[in-house]
């Protein structure tokens, strides 16, 4: 999907994460969206391997977030950056033709001055005309909503699984 990154709308999301370890696996498993907003296939874990840039995720939305009595929305990302630094370790995606969006969104664990923080950075506009028209009243806020619930996810998963490995 044709886009021109500065034409689009920029959103940071933050959230800090109580742990002196982090485990990747929740995030490059892409177990980011809970299960009532998004199922997913990755198409790395399809064929049993490390995620590769190019690879694609097929997106199963929930709206309303809700598995029961809900629209299911289809829809592509593809992968285009893994993030390997040091004190930083994600991925990005950008949409692909059909998708209700239209951009990239850019996932990291981010370690700084005994500090982990997860981020998601987005840069993004309407992928069609509906959403375009719906936007103020419905996208944005959906988008919103299911930012915030990615966020408050992955915090969990990562320090549930801090404290398993503290306990063994």
């Amino acid at each position: 999907m044709e886009y021109d990154k500065n034409r689009l709308t920029k959103n940071i999301s933050i959230i800090e994460i109580e742990t002196d370890r982090i485990d990747f696996q929740t995030l490059f498993d892409y177990e980011i969206f809970p299960a009532n907003i998004m199922t997913h296939l990755t198409e790395w874990k399809s064929k049993n391997r490390e995620m590769t840039v190019g690879d694609i995720i097929v997106q199963q939305v929930y709206i309303p977030p809700t598995r029961i009595f809900s629209q299911k929305i289809v829809f592509g990302v593809r992968i285009s950056e893994i993030i390997d630094e040091p004190t930083k370790k994600g991925f990005s995606y950008e949409t692909l033709d059909g998708h209700v969006e239209k951009g990239i969104s850019t996932f990291t664990l981010e370690q700084t001055n005994k500090k982990t923080v997860f981020k998601i950075l987005t840069y993004s506009e309407p992928g069609n005309i509906l959403t375009r028209l719906l936007g103020p009243i419905f996208s944005r806020p959906c988008q919103k909503y299911s930012t915030e619930q990615a966020l408050k996810n992955v915090k969990r998963q990562i320090e549930k699984s801090t404290k398993a490995q503290q306990r063994i």
